[in-house]
C-alpha cells in the first residue's frame, strides 16, 4: 500500500469486507471443532486470525480507520492473556507506523502549500518519512537557519477518508464490540468522528503545541517542541529525539518504565492545569523519554516528550473540580455525599435511584491507583476491572448500565482510560496519589484548584502563518 486510497467505494469496499471476513472465520471454527480440534484452539487461532485482518487493513487505510486503530491500541491491556498477544502485536504496529505515501505526491503538497520554491526553507529535507500516522506522515529535515526540524505533511483527501471510515465503521461497531471486553465502541467512533474537522485543521493544532511548548518551556519533566510554521496541511516543529513509548513498553528496564509512567501521569493532570487544554490522543507513539545526557540515570534527569496536538479538549479552567472532589470523598468512603454529587452533575439521571453503597462499591476498586502511595498497573489489574464491568452476571456490570456520562466528560473519560491502558502496558509503578494532590481541582480538601509551580520560562518561537 503506498497512498492512502481516496475513492469512497474503494475505502467503503475494503472496510465491508472486514465483518464478512469475521464471519467467515466462524464459520470455519466451527468446521475445525466438529472435526475434533479443541474449541479454546480454535478460539485462539480465530482471534489471531481476526486481529490480522482487522489491523492489517485499518493501517493501509489510514484515515479514520488508522484513527480507530490507535484509539483500540491503549486498550489491549484489557485482552484476556491468551488471546493478547496477536492483538498485541497487531495493534502495536498501528502505534508507530503506517505504509508511506510516494515521494513525489509529498513534494506535490509541499509545492502547492509552501510554495514553488518550497526546498529553499529547508538545507536538507529526508523524503523517507520517519513516521506515518492517521493523517499524515513526518519527514526529517534542516531548516535555512540550521535547525533539525519535523516536517508533518497531510494526506491529500485524508478529510474525505476520515469521515467515510468513521461512518462505515460506525455501522458495524456492534461487531467490533468484543473485541475489547467491557469498551462500548460506538460512542468511541461518534467522538472521533466529532474531532475530524479539528484534526484536520493544522492551525488549530500549531497554537494548542505552541501554548503547551512555551508552558513547559525548560521544564525538568516534560519537552514539547516548539512550532517553527504552520501553513494548510503542513506543519514544522522542532525535532525531538528519544525512545518510543512503545519501545519502553517492548523492551524497556524497570526503571524506564516506572519514569515514563510516572511522568505520563503527571502530564495528564499538569498538562491541562497550566495551559487549560487536554491532550486528548494519549497512544504510544506520541510520547517519548528522553534520556539525553543521562542514558545510564538517574531517573530524575529523564524527561517525557510529547508529540501530537491535532485532538486536544479546551479546559480553560481546567479539569472540573467535580472529577478531584468525588474522587476524594469516595477514598473518604462518604457514599451519600459521592450519589449526591454525581446526581447533580447527571452521573446518575433523575429518573433512576441507585444505592449509594453500591455505587460507591462500583467506584472503589476503578480508583485503587489513587488509594495507595504508589501503585503498579499491570495488564492482569486491567483485565480484572474490564472483567468485572463486562460480565453480565456481575452487580458491577448492572449498575453501571445504569450510569450515565455527561457529554463534557466524554472526551475526559476516554484520555483518562486511555492514559491507564498505557500505564498497564508500561507496566509502571506510578505515585499517582501525588499528581492528584499537586494537580487536580477539590482533591486535596484546602485547595479548589491546583497551584502551579514557578518554571523558568523562555520565548519560543513565534507561529508563522
Amino acid at each position: 500500500m503506498s497512498d492512502l486510497p481516496r475513492k469512497a467505494v474503494t475505502r467503503t469496499a475494503k472496510l465491508a469486507a472486514l465483518p464478512l471476513g469475521f464471519a467467515g472465520r466462524a464459520t470455519w471454527g466451527l468446521g475445525k471443532r466438529i472435526g475434533g480440534r479443541s474449541a479454546d484452539l480454535v478460539g485462539r487461532e480465530l482471534q489471531q486470525r481476526t486481529a490480522e485482518q482487522l489491523f492489517r487493513v485499518l493501517g493501509e487505510l489510514k484515515g479514520g480507520a488508522m484513527k480507530f486503530g490507535q484509539a483500540l491500541s491503549v486498550f489491549e491491556s484489557a485482552l484476556p492473556e491468551e488471546i493478547a498477544g496477536p492483538y498485541r502485536a497487531a495493534l502495536t504496529k498501528l502505534q508507530e507506523a503506517a505504509p508511506p505515501m510516494p515521494t513525489d505526491t509529498v513534494h506535490k503538497v509541499l509545492a502547492e502549500r509552501l510554495g514553488e520554491d518550497w526546498r529553499e526553507l529547508f538545507t536538507e529535507f529526508d523524503d523517507k518519512p520517519s513516521a506515518a500516522a492517521s493523517i499524515g506522515q513526518v519527514h526529517r529535515a534542516v531548516w535555512h537557519d540550521g535547525r533539525e526540524v519535523a516536517v508533518k505533511v497531510q494526506y491529500p483527501g485524508a478529510g474525505a477518508a476520515l469521515l467515510s471510515d468513521l461512518s462505515q465503521l460506525g455501522r458495524f461497531a456492534r461487531l467490533l464490540g468484543p473485541l475489547i471486553p467491557g469498551m462500548d465502541i460506538k460512542p468511541l467512533i461518534s467522538e472521533l468522528r466529532d474531532r475530524v474537522s479539528e484534526e484536520l485543521d493544522y492551525a488549530l493544532e500549531a497554537e494548542a503545541q505552541q501554548a503547551h511548548a512555551e508552558e513547559f518551556a525548560d521544564d525538568p519533566d516534560v519537552l514539547v517542541p516548539a512550532v517553527i510554521h504552520q501553513g494548510d496541511q503542513v506543519l514544522v516543529t522542532e525535532w525531538m529525539d528519544g525512545i518510543p513509548l512503545s519501545e519502553v513498553i517492548a523492551d524497556g528496564t524497570e526503571e524506564e518504565r516506572d519514569r515514563a509512567g510516572q511522568l505520563l501521569a503527571r502530564f495528564l493532570f499538569s498538562g491541562t492545569a497550566r495551559t487549560g487544554l487536554l491532550h486528548a490522543d494519549p497512544h504510544p507513539g506520541n510520547f517519548r523519554l528522553l534520556t539525553g545526557d543521562a542514558p545510564e540515570g538517574p531517573a530524575e534527569k529523564w524527561r517525557l516528550g510529547v508529540l501530537d496536538f491535532g485532538t486536544v479538549d479546551r479546559l480553560p479552567d481546567g479539569l472540573p473540580s467535580t472529577i478531584g472532589t468525588s474522587l476524594r470523598m469516595t477514598l473518604d468512603g462518604e457514599a451519600e455525599a459521592v450519589y449526591e454529587l454525581l446526581c447533580e452533575e447527571g452521573f446518575v439521571k433523575e429518573s433512576i435511584e441507585l444505592d449509594p453503597e453500591a455505587v460507591l462499591d462500583y467506584l472503589l476498586p476503578i480508583i485503587e491507583p489513587a488509594q495507595a502511595d504508589a501503585f503498579t498497573f499491570t495488564r492482569s489489574w486491567m483485565r480484572t476491572q474490564a472483567a468485572r464491568i463486562a460480565d453480565p452476571r456481575s452487580p458491577a456490570y448492572q449498575l453501571g448500565r445504569q450510569l450515565n456520562l455527561p457529554p463534557s466528560y466524554l472526551l475526559i473519560h476516554r484520555v483518562t482510560l486511555s492514559t491507564i491502558g498505557v500505564l498497564c502496558q508500561l507496566g509502571a509503578t506510578v505515585r499517582m496519589r501525588d499528581e492528584l494532590e499537586s494537580w487536580l481541582p477539590g482533591f486535596t480538601p484546602a485547595d479548589t484548584s491546583p497551584s502551579v509551580p514557578e518554571q523558568p520560562r523562555s520565548t519560543a518561537e513565534e507561529t508563522t502563518a
